[in-house]
């Protein structure tokens, strides 16, 4: 079904934006609920890559009342979120498909699927690779008298940025793959834009992640890795699509019994010089004829003009008026002899 097809009002449209909405905030806050008996386990979990790295005798601490409860809460909230990624990419998905053609719909399907993958992938590739590297060298480089002892907030608030900052950039092939479907940009392009791909890349990774080279370092190479991995794949798409180029074509002329008899009636151009087409002997003797025909036009417009024709003229009328006079006929001035009237 192409769009238009169908149209709602606008009204509608936002009623069932805002259930849509609804939806996902339900799912979002029945997730929550499920997590909150195990926030604090799951807090533990999220800050094990730093503990391991804690120097012997130290650990994290809260300076703030309320932080032993709302970090927590605040983890289960956020977790309850990146949970609830798939329903929300359907609901999105649902809501813009009327508009969509048949074979746009069939690709949004697995790019919410991979987009939901990818995401999930970039904060795995963050909590198991990079956490790690990251706390190790921060440690390791405490000044000497310096005891390290990470407030769980701010602890927190530094990971949720780190798993968001790697999900976001995980989604580079699929942000290629689009453009490419869309035909806003192809392979060759982006190969030719290569360089000022990975400059951005470290400047996103510089952007996103705190302010050391390890971290910046390791957002930035990965994103560069997954832009090669999305031109490849964008390869197969355009390569599979000029493969298909004439399937659409031949569907056009058979999906409906009307086009296709209109097809089947319409006579078929005969090939030069076969079935009464001209040669080109044919067309430069028909040109020649042109030519002549209109020659002789403008020669008969440019020649004299003839007696009977002159006497109609305004000064052959004045001649014929004083011929008239002069022998006293009663004749009408310019009038063949025929049709002048009998005398008294």
């Amino acid at each position: 079904m192409a769009p238009g097809d169908n149209e709602q009002p606008f009204m509608s449209h936002l009623v069932e934006l805002r259930d849509r909405l609804l939806r996902c905030v339900m799912v979002v806050l029945v997730v929550m609920v499920a997590l909150l008996p195990f926030a604090n386990d799951l807090y533990t979990f999220i800050a094990e890559p730093l503990l391991k790295h804690l120097p012997a005798g130290t650990s994290m601490i809260a300076t703030e009342v309320a932080s032993p409860f709302l970090t927590p809460f605040k983890l289960a909230l956020v977790l309850a979120i990146f949970a609830s990624l798939p329903f929300i990419f359907y609901q999105i998905w649902a809501f813009v498909a009327p508009g969509l053609y048949q074979h746009e719909r069939r690709m949004v399907l697995p790019l919410v699927v991979s987009s939901t993958f990818l995401f999930y992938l970039g904060m795995v590739f963050a909590y198991f690779v990079v956490f790690p590297l990251v706390f190790g060298f921060f440690t390791s480089t405490a000044p000497e008298g310096v005891a390290v002892m990470t407030d769980i907030a701010r602890y927190l608030d530094f990971v949720l940025k780190l798993f968001f900052a790697f999900g976001v950039a995980f989604e580079v092939p699929i942000a290629t793959i689009v453009l490419v479907s869309m035909g806003v940009t192809t392979p060759e392009a982006l190969v030719a834009k290569r360089p000022y791909v990975i400059i951005v890349a470290f400047v996103v990774g510089m952007l996103l992640t705190p302010p050391d080279v390890i971290s910046q370092t390791l957002l930035a190479l990965p994103m560069w890795v997954l832009f090669e991995i999305g031109i490849f794949f964008s390869r197969a798409i355009v390569r599979r699509r000029d493969a298909g180029g004439e399937a659409p074509a031949e569907a056009a002329g058979t999906g409906s019994g009307s086009g296709a008899a209109a097809a089947a009636s319409a006579p078929a151009r005969p090939e030069p010089g076969v079935g009464g087409m001209e040669t080109e002997a044919d067309l430069e003797a028909e040109f020649d004829r042109a030519q002549a025909e209109q020659a002789a036009l403008e020669g008969d417009a440019a020649a004299p003009e003839s007696d009977d024709d002159q006497r109609y003229t305004r000064d052959g009328l004045q001649e014929e008026l004083d011929t008239q006079g002069d022998d006293g006929s009663g004749a009408t001035p310019g009038a063949p002899d025929g049709d002048r009237p009998p005398k008294a």
